[in-house]
């Protein structure tokens, strides 16, 4: 188990999907996002294995919730910033989102 302090210590923002595309290098089906988290941290990239239940198209626009501040890390040819999350769910990794818009860069809290 964890405690509460090592909880705060997981930095998870609001952000808005900017661009989406293919990431062919993957080697695992994934895109390639650019996320908008606000003034403070700014426009980040990702590599998402969500291919499953999202095209590119749906994907522009979306706010989703990503863990910040974990240390960048290179996914074929994409330097992956920041780890959007989801659910691994039966159907394929569901995106955890909001039910009202807020700020890019709110923290989760």
């Amino acid at each position: 188990m964890i405690d509460i302090e090592d909880f705060l210590k997981v930095d998870m923002r609001v952000g808005t999907i900017l661009e989406a595309s293919i990431n062919k290098k993957a080697k695992k089906p994934a895109y390639k996002l650019k996320i908008d988290f606000g003034d403070e941290i700014g426009v980040k990239t990702s590599s998402a294995q969500i291919t499953k239940l999202y095209s590119t198209d749906q994907l522009v626009g979306k706010q989703i919730i990503a863990v910040t501040n974990f240390p960048p890390r290179q996914v074929a040819n994409v330097k992956s910033e920041v780890l959007v999350l989801g659910s691994c769910s039966e159907q394929g990794i569901v995106l955890l989102t909001l039910t009202e818009k807020v700020k890019n860069g709110d923290r989760i809290c």
